[in-house]
């Protein structure tokens, strides 16, 4: 038999048999061995049958799982991370999210690092450096910066209330807080992107690919865009943004850092949070059924921020795009954007984001 005759080309993938399959076969040989050999379920060679094909089945699968782990796109958790380790690659720990507490009492009242405040949903926050009210006698102020307990993505808050678990002496327990960031561990599909992206762009010496990948090793980096060249010769601009939108101070700093460690030293990259672009939407809708504007509204407004969602920061805002995703939704017959007049086109460094959102009877 020649070697070609091994090999074709059109034959169907292998099938792993089952157990039912593999007793048959045994059951098979045996028959073809000894035709007068009973084959009941109460026989014997029935019982050898099936304790043997139990463990031949074992077998196979231990061999399609031992297969998956060859690829890293089949791999478990766990070998992903080796397949990632042999290239440096690591998964992202959890960030904490960062942010402001703005304390009130009287003048001169210390408030001293790692005071602890919690808020409505009973997330704990601590502040990270001691501070000192000063302003009128009973009604000073001190704006302190604070992180979340423990690390892990948190919706950003506006001036939100705060109660301190054990106020200092001359400061009110209520207080408010203004945070940002925060980001969950890295997750599966994140990890093995990076690593198809390694794979698919291996380092260069200093390409965009390699800016991009090592703005993504960042914990709290979700994606970055980057800019050769944006503020002249020897220049490279870093737009990064988190898992939730836009990342802190702290994550750009520590994206920062890293990039400097890792790019050329004839280089000067410079690492930017987008600017967050609103953009106010009136839509006109005909409605269907028994629909109304008002009951429309919620899923209007996520099919929206969906397709915003996927924008990465300079990317335009495509009306047709938003029109589109509007008139598939149940008890739309038909939408017109009225505003804004044309595709939105930002700067490099803008990033839209959905702002007041008016919808009116066409």
């Amino acid at each position: 038999m020649s070697i070609s005759s091994l090999w074709e080309p059109d034959a169907m993938p292998y099938t792993i048999p089952g157990f039912p399959a593999i007793r048959q076969r045994m059951l098979r040989d045996a028959a073809n061995l000894d035709p007068t050999a009973p084959q009941d379920r109460d026989s014997d060679l029935f019982a050898r049958s099936s304790a043997t094909a139990s463990a031949v089945s074992g077998l196979y699968d231990f061999l399609a799982w031992q297969a998956r782990q060859l690829l890293p796109d089949t791999a478990d958790p766990e070998y992903l991370e080796q397949h990632c380790a042999l290239r440096g690659i690591t998964r992202k720990p959890a960030t904490r999210a960062t942010g402001t507490l703005t304390l009130t009492g009287r003048t001169g009242a210390v408030v001293p690092a790692g005071t602890q405040a919690k808020d409505l949903s009973g997330v704990l926050y601590r502040t990270t450096a001691g501070a000192t009210l000063s302003g009128a006698a009973e009604a000073a102020t001190a704006a302190v910066p604070c992180e979340a307990v423990d690390a892990g993505a948190l919706p950003d808050l506006d001036d939100a209330p705060v109660t301190l678990l054990a106020a200092p002496s001359g400061v009110q327990s209520a207080a408010r807080l203004t945070l940002t960031g925060g980001s969950d561990a890295e997750d599966d599909a994140t990890l093995l992107a990076r690593l198809l992206e390694y794979m698919r762009n291996p380092p260069s010496g200093g390409t965009a690919a390699d800016y991009r990948r090592w703005a993504r090793e960042v914990p709290g980096v979700a994606d970055a865009q980057v800019y050769p060249l944006r503020q002249g010769a020897g220049t490279v601009d870093v737009v990064i943004t988190g898992p939730d939108g836009i990342p802190g101070e702290d994550v750009v700093a520590a994206c920062q850092a890293h990039i400097d460690a890792e790019r050329p030293v004839t280089a000067l990259a410079t690492v930017y949070a987008p600017l967050a672009l609103s953009v106010d939407m009136t839509l006109k809708l005909r409605v269907a059924a028994s629909a109304t504007l008002e009951s429309l509204r919620p899923d209007v407004r996520a099919a929206l921020e969906a397709e915003i969602a996927v924008l990465r920061p300079g990317e335009p805002l495509v009306l047709s795009r938003c029109a589109a995703a509007v008139s598939g939704l149940a008890g739309v017959a038909d939408v017109v954007i009225t505003a804004p007049a044309a595709n939105v086109r930002p700067t490099d460094l803008q990033w839209c984001r959905l702002g007041t959102l008016t919808l009116e009877a066409l």
